[in-house]
């Protein structure tokens, strides 16, 4: 179900199920996780810079794939403790800039791949939500933290309760994502990103991804979080990357930075 395909310093993870609307089940998840785990190795020799996660067909991915589970024997806390937690723990982990592009159904742990992703481009026909009302279940893969987060306990509720669906373009104008496009033009726009991503200077895109986590995970506060940007600066000062950004910047030239230390 999942391929990892690489070109130009970019890995681009898909989900290739479109029949179920690429909904996960326990298998897939591995797949996933493999192919992160693939996409680490090579974030650390330098073979990729970025990421990009999609999803082949009418959605990104629908959620779990429930077919054939019986509610009476279902270890729900194995799959999602068990299997898909260390996998967006690992996604958000990768030591390269990542990137998602999000069309149709984004639900469930669907929503949780977009979660764990540093960047979200969303298709303005995307649907974004709570789909458990009819299902006797609640939210899950970190969809109340980032609802609480960027829309506040009511409308968190609001969701939760009528099972509302927000599109693609409400979505982004409520802060949960980053840029709307037409479902024509989403994926090409973050392939471009990607790329471009790749041939900038990554180390220190990746510096800023672990400050954002740490303010949004530890709850750094404004001199605590000054703290850890004016290490992570120093430690920038000895790599290539930040002695040809400066070169470059004296020269008025365009920078060609590589990435390394």
């Amino acid at each position: 179900m999942i391929e990892l395909n690489v070109a130009d310093g970019v890995a681009e993870v898909v989900l290739n199920a479109p029949e179920k609307l690429n909904a996960l089940d326990e298998p897939a998840i591995g797949e996933l996780a493999a192919a992160y785990i693939e996409a680490e190795r090579m974030a650390q020799t330098g073979d990729i810079r970025a990421l990009v996660l999609r999803g082949e067909g009418r959605a990104f991915c629908a959620g779990r794939d429930i077919s054939g589970v019986d509610p009476r024997e279902d270890d729900v806390l194995g799959y999602l403790g068990g299997l898909v937690e260390p996998l967006l723990q690992r996604m958000a982990g990768i030591a390269v800039p990542t990137f998602a592009v999000a069309h149709g159904a984004c639900l469930g742990v669907g929503l949780g791949l977009l979660i764990a992703s540093d960047i979200v481009y969303v298709a303005d026909t995307a649907k974004i939500g709570s789909p458990f009302a009819n299902l006797g279940a609640t939210l899950d893969s970190g969809g109340h933290a980032l609802f609480v987060e960027r829309l506040g306990a009511h409308r968190t509720m609001d969701l939760i309760v009528t099972g509302r669906l927000m599109s693609g373009a409400e979505a982004v104008a409520a802060g949960l994502f980053s840029q709307v496009f037409s479902a024509d033009e989403v994926t090409d726009a973050t392939r471009a990103a990607a790329r471009a991503a790749a041939s900038g200077a990554t180390q220190a895109f990746v510096a800023s991804k672990r400050l954002v986590a740490a303010l949004r995970d530890d709850r750094l506060g404004l001199w605590a979080s000054m703290a850890e940007e004016n290490r992570a600066q120093a430690a920038l000062c000895d790599t290539a990357d930040y002695r040809e950004g400066f070169a470059a910047f004296q020269e008025k030239r365009k920078p060609e930075f590589t990435g390394r230390g």
